[in-house]
């Protein structure tokens, strides 16, 4: 760690930007965090649960609306180090309101990298995006894979991966990017697979597992994922891309029957099996070789122990979890 590190993690009220806050401000860092909300209930917020509150400063910007205080913040604080998760994110919903996914992860992302390539005091900006990029795939996808994008989503996020590159081979950008998926943990959104479950046997209710739950998936748990984000931020080459991803295969079911025997459940007692919903996503079985072999990361956190933090989370924050949102909201 160099003493003149300042990192601004950009949508830090997400599970992921929230996490990474966290693993920044264990790491000693001071931190910058900002969103288009404010902060939510402290059950979502990592970073205040080991009194690491105090190394993350919250300020509220939305990147649609305040570039211009954004700009002012990096001069202000001498940030070198720029980490990205704001986006519109979920895949489904990208259907219902396409001009608000292309608005905040197509032009207001890349005014940001414009903003960004004129700040003269940054090292390293680390845009994180997503596998859904290149559509359906079989087998380990590599980073190199062509872009197939097959959602509103999926396009805004490879039209914004696109021009990001123009800016580095143009303007010598100092950006890396990253891409995971199925991350999980505590503090994760309650409508996600693993603290669904484990909230729904918690308080008796039935859990609906569509097809049966033969879909496999390859979780990865967010501090793992934070631990390559920095390195990645520190090390890494610029415009490279990494994909930070485990080998661990796990079908849906198999998921949920371990979180129920953690839980002490029975599966049928606990679950409804209902039919395959139609066109539902795919796999994404990232290769992470690159990021293993260059940077010398691995996962260190298995399913099972990440469960288990999980639910541990959710015991913490039983009195809390009725009021907070159950389901997806929308904001534009």
């Amino acid at each position: 760690m160099t003493v003149s590190e300042r990192f601004l993690v950009l949508g830090s009220n997400s599970f992921s930007g929230a996490t990474f806050c966290d693993y920044l401000a264990g790491q000693g860092l001071d931190v910058i965090a900002t969103s288009r909300s404010d902060e939510p209930h402290d059950a979502m917020l990592p970073y205040k649960w080991e009194n690491r509150a105090g190394g993350v400063r919250f300020e509220r910007i939305d990147i649609n609306k305040d570039l211009d205080a954004l700009a002012a913040l990096l001069r202000r604080e001498k940030i070198t180090h720029v980490v990205n998760f704001a986006a519109q994110s979920m895949v489904g919903e990208s259907w219902d309101y396409p001009d608000h996914w292309m608005m905040t992860n197509v032009v207001s992302t890349v005014r940001l990298h414009d903003c960004l390539r004129r700040y003269d005091g940054l090292e390293r900006y680390v845009h994180v995006t997503t596998p859904e990029v290149y559509g359906s795939t079989q087998g380990w996808v590599r980073e190199d894979a062509p872009f197939n994008p097959s959602t509103p989503y999926a396009v805004s996020r490879a039209a914004g991966d696109m021009s990001l590159r123009t800016y580095v081979e143009t303007h010598g950008f100092p950006a890396v990017s990253t891409r995971a998926a199925n991350v999980y943990g505590p503090g994760q959104q309650l409508y996600r697979i693993i603290p669904r479950t484990i909230l729904a046997a918690m308080g008796g209710q039935k859990l609906r597992l569509d097809g049966g739950g033969k879909s496999v998936r390859v979780f990865i748990h967010m501090t793992d994922v934070s631990d390559a984000t920095l390195r990645i931020a520190r090390g890494a080459a610029h415009g490279e891309t990494y994909h930070i991803s485990g080998y661990e295969m796990v079908s849906i079911r198999s998921l949920v029957e371990t979180i129920l025997t953690r839980l002490g459940k029975d599966f049928d007692a606990c679950v409804d099996i209902g039919p395959d919903r139609p066109g539902k996503d795919e796999a994404y079985t990232l290769d992470s070789s690159k990021l293993r072999t260059q940077l010398g990361w691995r996962d260190k956190i298995d399913l099972v122990q990440g469960i288990d933090e999980v639910i541990t989370w959710a015991d913490r924050f039983a009195d809390a979890v009725p009021d907070l949102p159950q389901t997806y909201v929308h904001r534009e």
